[in-house]
């Protein structure tokens, strides 16, 4: 099995990662996947629990962006609600979109951590940059239906890897 896929780290959710750690390893720039990463598919706009914990990784010193496949008009919302960058058709896990957003926080590789809920895209796509890759667990179920597919071949992988999300 591939080291590209396999994650740094896992977490239940973004919530839930140590961010003191990351900060105390030298991570300064955060790179969230947005969809059932930092909010389900399904939701038009964040709600107040994201705005004020994207504030706080702000107040703590942290450079934040989110680096999507999503649509612009979507990630326009987000981007306007959170005060971050949010990039849209980022086409991950190509390396274009993570080196974009590096540039939009001013944070080289080896300081930043990608966060996301797809080992495919996310994690294969940060460990092909050098990024820190956490995977977290999606949250919700209503997906793409290619997505579903890769679900499946994620769990396989992450199997194989002896890996298991919380």
């Amino acid at each position: 099995m591939s080291s590209k896929l396999r994650p740094a780290e896992l977490a239940p959710t973004i919530y839930e990662v140590n961010y003191d750690l990351l900060w105390g390893n030298g991570i300064r720039g955060l790179l969230f996947d947005l969809d059932n990463t930092v909010a389900p598919w399904d939701t038009p706009d964040p709600d107040d629990r994201l705005a004020d914990f994207i504030g706080d990784l702000r107040r703590r010193g942290f450079k934040v962006c989110i680096v999507s496949n999503a649509r612009p008009a979507r990630c326009a919302r987000f981007s306007e609600r959170l005060g971050v960058p949010v990039l849209p058709d980022s086409g991950k896990p190509r390396r274009a979109g993570f080196l974009r957003g590096l540039e939009a926080i001013g944070t080289r590789p080896d300081e930043t951590a990608v966060i996301g809920d797809q080992v495919f895209t996310d994690v294969f796509g940060a460990n092909r940059v050098g990024l820190y890759a956490i995977l977290v667990t999606p949250l919700g179920r209503r997906e793409l239906v290619w997505t579903k597919f890769m679900r499946l071949l994620e769990r396989w992988a992450l199997a194989r890897m002896g890996l298991r999300r919380p």
